[in-house]
């Protein structure tokens, strides 16, 4: 290999390795946070991440994962501590072999043998804004009726005046 040859080899790799793009937070967090994971007993982030795919939606609102406890001999699987909302600690206790079977599923082998719950408080998460209705004009009143004069049935035409009203509430201006 020529001195010409090597030069641009080596000029071609030193570019492209510094030339980055935007990278992903996905891709950096569980490389960032794994240090605080592993304190907490995650060793993989992806109970906490994907805790909402392997409860489903209305366990995962009143809950969150907060530690897995692994027992000293290493044999069988850990115990993880969720932090549950009040009213849904008696129903978690309930699905507790159903979200253990669930998690395991999830991993691929035992990782998780029993649940521990902790009632108390959940973190503040960010939840929309409900959008604001705002009133209708006299004119998208009478809209909305001409639109919906044409259904025959008293009961129907006032159900689709009450769905229209309400969607027009939502749209914007």
């Amino acid at each position: 290999m020529t001195l010409e040859a090597n030069s641009r080899i080596m000029g071609h790799m030193k570019r492209r390795s510094t030339t980055r793009g935007l990278t992903h937070l996905s891709a950096v967090l569980p490389r960032a946070a794994s240090k605080t994971m592993r304190r907490q007993g995650f060793a993989h982030s992806a109970v906490i991440t994907h805790w909402r795919e392997i409860v489903g939606d209305v366990i995962a609102a009143s809950s969150c994962p907060e530690r897995l406890i692994f027992p000293r001999e290493g044999d069988g699987g850990a115990n993880l501590r969720v932090r549950v909302a009040g009213g849904l600690a008696l129903e978690l206790q309930h699905l507790e072999p159903v979200v253990v079977e669930r998690i395991n599923g999830f991993f691929g082998y035992r990782a998780v043998a029993r649940i521990s719950l902790v009632q108390g408080p959940l973190p503040k998460t960010d939840m929309p804004k409900a959008t604001r209705r705002r009133e209708l004009t006299s004119g998208e009143i009478a809209e909305v009726d001409a639109a919906v004069a044409a259904a025959g049935d008293d009961d129907l035409r006032q159900a689709l005046r009450s769905l229209g009203r309400a969607m027009r509430k939502r749209a914007p201006a």
